[in-house]
C-alpha cells in the first residue's frame, strides 16, 4: 500500500513534467517561426511559479559582428523600467522622506506653475503634464544631451500647457516618470542609478541590471544586445550608429521613463520578489499593484509603474511593455495562477511582434489556430498557385501576393510587405493584424477579412 501512495505523485510528477516539456517545444517553435519571418528577434522566459519552463535566444545580439544573443545577454527595458522608478519611490515613501500626496513642487519647486500637481499622481499617469519629447523635438539644440534637470529648465523656460488638470484623467506620461527620478535623485541625494542599485538591483542579486546610457555614458559591455530600428524609408539602423541629431541620441541624458538595462534572468528575481516582503510589504504592494482613479471615478488601470488588467480565464494580470530605440520589451504576471512571461527585443521594425498572447495560450494548452483551420506546409510550386496581383474596384489599391523563401508575402499598394501563414483550405492569416484571406484558384478571387471588414479581391490578368 505504501508503495502505491508513493508512486501516484511520482505519476503526478512525471506527467506535469512531460506537460511543461510540450509547452516549451510548442513555445520554441513558435519562437523559431516568427524568427524565420523576421517579425522576432530576441530572448524570452516563461516561468510557472517561479519555476522556468522555458528560456531561449533567437537570433543575433550585434549584426555588424554575428554575435549570436543567449539568455545572458543584457538588454535596454526602455519603459519597462517605470516600475523600477515606482518602487524608489515608494522605497522611499517607507522611510518617510516624502509622502505620496505631496506636491510634485516641493521637490521641484521650479515647476511650481503646474500647481497642485501630486506625486502619486506622476505614478500613475494622470499629471496632465505634457511629453517632454515633442518640446525637445520642436525646440532644443540637438548638439546637447537632455538630462532631467535640463527637462525642468527647459519647462521653466516654455512653460508648455497642461493636457487637463491634474487628476482629471489619465494619459500616459514619460514626463511624468522622468520627474520622478529627479525626485528620488534630490530626496536621496544621490544619482538615480546609484539609488536603484543599492536599494534595489544588490539585495535581490540582480546582478547584470543596472541604469545605462549608451550614448551620454558610453562604456565597453560584453554581451550587450545592440538595439535596430527601421526609419521611414525601411531602412535598419542601429542604435550604437545614431547621428546626434537623432531623438534617439540625444535624448539618451534621461532617465525614469527608461534606462534600465537588464537580463531573463535577473527579471525574474524582480518578478519573484514581488510575491514577497523582500523589498516592500502586502500593504505596499497593494498600493503599487492597485488602479489609479480619476476625478470622475474612472478606473486608469494603472498602478504604480505597472499596468493592471483582469480576465475570468487568466485572472489578474500585471505587466507593462516597452519601445526605444530599437528595443521591444515585455514583462506580464498572471499573480492569481503564479505565471510569468518576459520578452525582450532588440529589433522593432513593421513586422516587429510580441508574441505574448500566443505564449499565454500554450501555457493554457488553448489552440493556436482559429478553430476549423489546420496548419500545412507548402511547396514551391503551391506557393506560385497565389502570387498575383489582386484589385477590389471600390478600393484605390491593390494588394500583391509574391513568394519570398517558403512564404508567402502580402503588401497593400504603399505598405510594407508582410509574411502569410498557411492553413488547409487555400487559407492565410497574418494573425498580428487578424487578417484572415481564402483564395478561390477557380474564380481568381480572394476573400479578405479583417475584422468587420469583408472584401473580395480579384486576380489582375
Amino acid at each position: 500500500m505504501l508503495k502505491k501512495i508513493l508512486f501516484v505523485p511520482f505519476l503526478l510528477s512525471c506527467v506535469m513534467t512531460s506537460a511543461q516539456s510540450t509547452q516549451s517545444a510548442k513555445i520554441d517553435s513558435l519562437l523559431n517561426s516568427l524568427y524565420h519571418k523576421e517579425m522576432f528577434n530576441g530572448n524570452v522566459l516563461v516561468a510557472k511559479g517561479g519555476k522556468v519552463i522555458y528560456r531561449g535566444s533567437h537570433g543575433r545580439a550585434n549584426e555588424t559582428t554575428g554575435e549570436r544573443l543567449n539568455p545572458e545577454t543584457v538588454f535596454e527595458l526602455a519603459s519597462v523600467s517605470k516600475a523600477f522608478t515606482a518602487m524608489g519611490i515608494v522605497l522611499l515613501r517607507k522611510k518617510q522622506k516624502l509622502a505620496y500626496d505631496d506636491l510634485m513642487s516641493k521637490y521641484i519647486p521650479e515647476l511650481a506653475y503646474y500647481g497642485e500637481v501630486t506625486i502619486k499622481q506622476l505614478l500613475q499617469h494622470t499629471s496632465g503634464l505634457p511629453d517632454y519629447m515633442d518640446l525637445f523635438i520642436e525646440n532644443w539644440d540637438k548638439s546637447q544631451f537632455v538630462t532631467n534637470e535640463i527637462i525642468v529648465s527647459e519647462f521653466v523656460k516654455y512653460k508648455p500647457s497642461v493636457l487637463f488638470h491634474p487628476g482629471e484623467r489619465f494619459e500616459y506620461s514619460n514626463t511624468g516618470y522622468a520627474l520622478l527620478a529627479l525626485i528620488i535623485e534630490r530626496v536621496a541625494e544621490e544619482s538615480f542609478s546609484e539609488f536603484l542599485t543599492k536599494n534595489i538591483f544588490d539585495p535581490l542579486h540582480m546582478n547584470h541590471t543596472f541604469v545605462y546610457r549608451s550614448h551620454y555614458a558610453p562604456r565597453a559591455l560584453k554581451n550587450y544586445a545592440v538595439g535596430y530600428f527601421t526609419d521611414s524609408l525601411d531602412r535598419k539602423i542601429a542604435s550604437n550608429s545614431l547621428a546626434k541629431d537623432h531623438y534617439y541620441y540625444y535624448l539618451d541624458g534621461v532617465v525614469g521613463d527608461g534606462m534600465v538595462n537588464s537580463t531573463l534572468d535577473d527579471l525574474l528575481k524582480w518578478d519573484r520578489a514581488l510575491y514577497t516582503d523582500q523589498l516592500v510589504n502586502s500593504a505596499d504592494k497593494e498600493l503599487i499593484f492597485q488602479s489609479g482613479v480619476t476625478a470622475t471615478g474612472e478606473n486608469t488601470d494603472y498602478g504604480f509603474g505597472w499596468e493592471l488588467g483582469k480576465s475570468k480565464k487568466y485572472g489578474r494580470m500585471i505587466y507593462h511593455s516597452g519601445g526605444w530605440a530599437g528595443y521591444t520589451t515585455y514583462i506580464g504576471r498572471q499573480i492569481d495562477h503564479d505565471m510569468t512571461v518576459i520578452v525582450l527585443q532588440n529589433n522593432s521594425s513593421t513586422l516587429t511582434y510580441t508574441p505574448k498572447n500566443e505564449i499565454r495560450k500554450i501555457l493554457y494548452d488553448e489552440p493556436l489556430h482559429e478553430a476549423g483551420l489546420k496548419p500545412v506546409k507548402l511547396t514551391d510550386d503551391q506557393i506560385l498557385q497565389y502570387v498575383g496581383t489582386y484589385f477590389e474596384p471600390k478600393l484605390p489599391l491593390n494588394i500583391n501576393f509574391f513568394k519570398k523563401g517558403d512564404l508567402l508575402m502580402i503588401q497593400a499598394d504603399g505598405q510594407h510587405a508582410l509574411p502569410l501563414d498557411a492553413y488547409d483550405g487555400h487559407t492565410f492569416r497574418y494573425d498580428p493584424a487578424n487578417i484572415q484571406l481564402t483564395f478561390n484558384l477557380t474564380t481568381g478571387t480572394v476573400a479578405y477579412t479583417q475584422g468587420k471588414a469583408n472584401l473580395q479581391f480579384t486576380k489582375k490578368k
